[in-house]
């Protein structure tokens, strides 16, 4: 098989557009109808639900969870939004996110690891092993994942379920992009 890896020269919300038309082409490739994305404030998803508003794709939205900020910046009617279009939204603990708890840890050293490739890359594998915990992604599921760096979108793959139980199963098959 041979694929074409997007690199954004810059990260952040201006890659937006052009990430998710590489999730478009790669959603038809692989007859996925699974998009798996970080929003933080909300921007991403509601970019992400306008534009596959009746279309035959569930997104599984994955904000901070609780308790990383004084307030939770993810809008509360967008949760209800979301829900209402057949989408899910879940605060699932972000795995490697132990810094604060116990210093360096594994996990600690597994994040640095990920960020060698970009801060997406690293959230990618993170909302892949959230949503398998929370049950939205099965073990073995090909889905297409998102993330950014700050703002917006410049990272995306397609990988397989896995919960932070069983990390190895976890399997990127394909980098769609990413920033230099």
């Amino acid at each position: 098989m041979e694929s074409t890896i997007t690199y954004f020269e810059n990260s952040g919300q201006e890659n937006t557009e052009a990430v998710f038309d590489l999730v478009d082409k790669a959603l038809q490739e692989e007859g996925i109808a699974k998009v798996v994305l970080a929003s933080t404030r909300g921007g991403t998803a509601r970019y992400a639900m306008d534009r596959y508003k009746g279309r035959d794709v569930r997104l599984i939205i994955l904000p901070h969870q609780y308790g990383t900020s004084p307030e939770q910046r993810f809008p509360a009617a967008l949760v209800e939004r979301a829900r209402e279009e057949g989408h899910a939204v879940h605060f699932g603990t972000m795995p490697f996110a132990m810094r604060k708890v116990f210093g360096f840890s594994i996990g600690t050293a597994v994040a640095d690891f990920l960020r060698v490739f970009c801060q997406g890359f690293k959230v990618c594998i993170e909302l892949v092993l959230i949503a398998g915990d929370a049950g939205l992604v099965a073990v073995g599921e090909k889905v297409v994942v998102v993330a950014g760096t700050g703002w917006g979108a410049d990272t995306a793959m397609v990988a397989t379920g896995a919960t932070t139980c069983n990390l190895k199963d976890l399997h990127v098959s394909r980098i769609l992009c990413k920033p230099l």
